[in-house]
């Protein structure tokens, strides 16, 4: 009989606890979603339920723009603020640490404090707008069917670019400088350099980061919910409020799961094919 390794000893109690933490919630969901609510099994009910309700692919819909504005315009914009960030010019400290600052405020202040700026009458983004005659007359950020969502995205992109933007400057630092000399002997511009040695260092750091972005955005709620709770008129009702919906405003407990169950498939799918993208890319680069 082999002798256990003394290290699988050492952090046994830990995987003991991290498996109860994470397989029962995840199993006790799965028997949620085959089950009603007094526990009798009723099979794939609950999925027909939610996949049948008019709010799903409303949601499913939402969340895909949700997602999908919110990482295309943090990666650009926080990569882009790396690299402005690393080049040096007076008072570039000071810059670096104002630029953290929106990732640092906690989700909650910035929802609140963003739907005053949003408000039609009394935001001062309004207020800037039409003092100097920009526009004719406040626009209703948060009630209009055409801004809304892109407001939500606005906000989200705000408060996590500075997160792109520290990773991909730790990621700039570590390139050698014989990369930039050797470039620019050859007669390379700023944009030359930027596109044919910075951004082919900096991918690997930029594709990791974008796939915590798009988890972390399938998974918030904070600022949606805090503002306009997926209204108005379900406009920016996105799959995890359905979820919370379903479970704490309808007591839908066993739907819920069921959505739940769906939504942990569909983002694991996704997950899947990101990194087998990310996997060949780097096959090819070798």
């Amino acid at each position: 009989m082999g002798r256990i390794s003394p290290g699988l000893l050492f952090a046994l109690p830990a995987l003991i606890v991290l498996t109860m933490l994470v397989a029962y919630p995840v199993m006790y969901t799965g028997l949620l979603s085959v089950t009603d609510q007094q526990g009798n099994f009723v099979g794939i009910d609950n999925f027909q339920r939610v996949l049948g309700a008019r709010t799903t692919p409303i949601a499913f819909t939402n969340t895909l723009w949700w997602v999908g504005g919110s990482v295309v315009l943090q990666v650009v914009l926080g990569t882009a603020t790396a690299i402005l960030l690393n080049e040096k010019f007076p008072g570039r400290g000071i810059l670096r640490s104002i630029a953290v600052i929106p990732w640092v405020v906690p989700g909650i202040v910035a929802a609140l404090t963003w739907a005053w700026m949003f408000h039609t009458e009394f935001g001062i983004i309004n207020y800037m707008l039409t003092a100097p005659g920009i526009i004719d007359e406040p626009v209703g950020w948060l009630t209009n069917p055409d801004t809304v969502m892109p407001a939500m995205i606005a906000i989200n992109v705000w408060k996590l670019f500075p997160f792109v933007s520290i990773m991909v400057l730790a990621g700039l630092q570590s390139i050698p400088k014989d990369l930039y000399e050797a470039a620019r002997v050859d007669g390379s511009n700023f944009l030359d350099e930027t596109w044919h040695v910075t951004l082919p260092q900096v991918r690997p750091v930029i594709l990791a980061v974008t796939l915590l972005l798009v988890i972390w955005a399938l998974n918030h709620i904070t600022t949606i919910y805090a503002i306009t709770r997926g209204g108005p008129a379900n406009l920016t009702l996105i799959t995890p409020i359905q979820i919370f919906r379903l479970a704490f405003e309808s007591v839908q407990f066993n739907q819920a799961a069921a959505l739940s169950v769906l939504f942990f498939a569909a983002v694991m799918i996704i997950v899947a094919i990101y990194i087998r993208v990310s996997s060949a890319r780097e096959e090819k680069a070798l």
